[in-house]
C-alpha cells in the first residue's frame, strides 16, 4: 500500500503535499464562510460564482499540459506553487486587515485558478516521473490519500480556527503551507527522477486532442468525469448551503462536514493505493453508488443521516476519480501524458465554471436540497450512457451503426485482463 513512500523523492513530494493540502482545505472552508456569513447573506449564487471563477482557468489546461510536456515539471511546479502562495497570502492579508470586499475575493479566486491551471497537469504528470512504471497506480492512490487525509483534518481545524480566532488565521495557514511544497521540490534529487521524453514537435494541444480522439476508451472516462465534476462534486457549495440554510449549524459543525466526507475519501484512497489496475466497470459502479448516495443526501431529514451519507459520498466519488485517473495514466503514452492529463483535468474541472453558478442558482430558486439532487440525477444519467457503451462494446450494435464506419474501440489494458 505504501511502496512509493520508500522512494525519497516521492516521500518528500507526498509530505509536502499533505501539509499544503491541509492548508488548502482550511482555506476553502474559511473562504466559503467568509462569503456566506460576512460578505453576503447566505448567497449560494455568489459562492457558486466564486467557485466558477476559481475553476474557469482550467479550460486553458490543455495549453498548460503542452507546457508541462516541454518544460521540466519540477521547475514548472516551483513557479506555480510560488504563485499559489502569493495569492493565498494576499487574501489572508486583506481579511486580517479588514479591507476585504466581494470583488476582491472574485479576483483572487480567478488568479488562484490561473496558477492551479498550470500546476495541476504538471503535478499529475510528475507523479509517474518519481516512481517506476509498476508503482504508478500506487503513487496515484497515495496522492489521493494525501489529498483526502488533509481533507479529513483541514476542514475541522478550519472550523475550530474560525470559531476561536476568525477567518483570517485559517487563510494565513494556507498561504504558509505552500512553502512546504517548495522546500520538498528543492530537496529532491534530480538524478533519481524518470522524466518523460521532452516534446520538441509543434503539435502541442492539437496533438493531444488528436491522440484522445483516437481513444474512445479515454473519451468515455473523460465524459464520466465531466458529468461528475460539473454536477456532482459541488460540495464546497452544497455543504455550505445545507449547513447554513437547512441544518442551521455553526462554523465548527460546517468544518466537521468536510472532515466526515474525507473519512470515506481517505478509505477509498488507501484502497486505491493497493490497486494495480482500474477497469472501466469499477468507474461505472462507483459512479452509480455516488448517484444513489447523493439522492439520499438530498432527502436526508437531519444532519446525522446527512453526515453518514456524506462519508459514503466521499468513498464512492473518490473511488471513481482515482480509478479514472489511474486508467488514463496507465493507458497513455509517456510523451503524451502531460497533454492528455491536462485535457482530462480541463474536462473534469472545466465544467465547474458552468456547473457551480448553475447549481447555486438552482439552490436559490428551488431550495438548497436541489443543489445535491441535480448532481444525483446527472450522474445517474451518465451511468446509463456508460452502461450502454459497455453493452455496445460487448457486441450490441447501435441501430444507426453503419457497417462501413470504422468504430474500432481501444480497450484499456486492465479491461482486457
Amino acid at each position: 500500500m505504501f511502496s512509493s513512500l520508500a522512494l525519497r523523492n516521492y516521500r518528500l513530494f507526498w509530505v509536502g503535499g499533505l501539509v499544503s493540502n491541509t492548508g488548502t482545505w482550511m482555506a476553502r472552508v474559511a473562504q466559503d464562510w467568509l462569503v456566506l456569513t460576512i460578505l453576503t447573506n447566505n448567497s449560494a449564487m455568489a459562492l457558486g460564482l466564486i467557485t466558477g471563477l476559481q475553476f474557469l482557468p482550467t479550460l486553458a489546461s490543455p495549453w498548460a499540459g503542452a507546457l508541462a510536456d516541454r518544460i521540466p515539471k519540477r521547475r514548472l511546479l516551483l513557479v506555480s506553487q510560488g504563485a499559489l502562495a502569493l495569492t493565498g497570502a494576499a487574501l489572508a492579508i486583506l481579511v486580517i486587515g479588514g479591507w476585504i470586499t466581494l470583488w476582491q475575493v472574485y479576483l483572487l479566486a480567478f488568479l488562484q485558478g490561473v496558477a492551479a491551471a498550470v500546476d495541476t497537469p504538471a503535478r499529475q504528470a510528475f507523479a509517474p516521473e518519481m516512481v517506476p512504471p509498476r508503482l504508478i497506480g500506487n503513487a496515484v492512490g497515495l496522492n489521493s490519500t494525501s489529498f483526502h487525509a488533509a481533507r479529513l483534518v483541514g476542514p475541522a481545524v478550519a472550523g475550530l480556527s474560525i470559531a476561536w480566532w476568525g477567518v483570517g488565521p485559517a487563510l494565513a495557514v494556507n498561504a504558509a503551507s505552500f512553502v512546504t511544497v517548495l522546500i520538498a521540490l528543492m530537496l529532491m534529487n534530480p538524478t533519481e527522477l524518470h522524466p518523460a521524453p521532452r516534446v520538441r514537435d509543434s503539435g502541442g494541444v492539437r496533438a493531444g486532442l488528436a491522440y484522445v480522439r483516437r481513444r474512445p476508451d479515454i473519451m468515455l472516462v473523460m465524459f464520466m468525469m465531466f458529468m461528475l465534476g460539473t454536477f456532482g462534486l459541488n460540495f464546497q457549495l452544497t455543504n455550505a448551503v445545507m449547513a447554513t440554510s437547512v441544518f442551521h449549524v455553526g462554523p465548527t459543525m460546517f468544518g466537521y462536514m468536510g472532515s466526515v466526507m474525507a473519512i470515506g475519501s481517505l478509505a477509498a484512497g488507501l484502497i486505491a493505493a493497493k490497486r494495480t489496475h482500474a477497469p472501466l466497470r469499477l468507474i461505472i459502479t462507483a459512479l452509480a453508488g455516488f448517484s444513489a448516495v447523493s439522492l439520499g443526501m438530498a432527502l436526508a431529514p437531519d444532519i446525522a443521516i446527512y453526515l453518514v451519507l456524506l462519508a459514503a459520498a466521499g468513498f464512492t466519488s473518490l473511488t471513481a476519480m482515482t480509478s479514472a485517473n489511474t486508467s488514463v495514466q496507465l493507458s497513455t503514452d509517456p510523451q503524451m501524458r502531460g497533454r492528455v492529463m491536462a485535457l482530462y483535468m480541463a474536462i473534469f474541472m472545466g465544467g465547474t465554471p458552468l456547473g457551480s453558478p448553475l447549481v447555486g442558482w438552482i439552490g436559490d430558486a428551488w431550495g438548497p436540497r436541489w443543489t445535491i439532487a441535480i448532481g444525483a440525477i446527472a450522474c445517474g444519467v451518465t451511468v446509463l450512457v456508460a452502461g450502454l457503451y459497455l453493452v455496445r462494446r460487448n457486441g450490441w450494435e447501435w441501430p444507426w451503426h453503419r457497417a462501413s464506419e470504422d468504430m474500432s474501440f481501444v480497450a484499456l489494458p486492465e479491461d482486457v485482463a
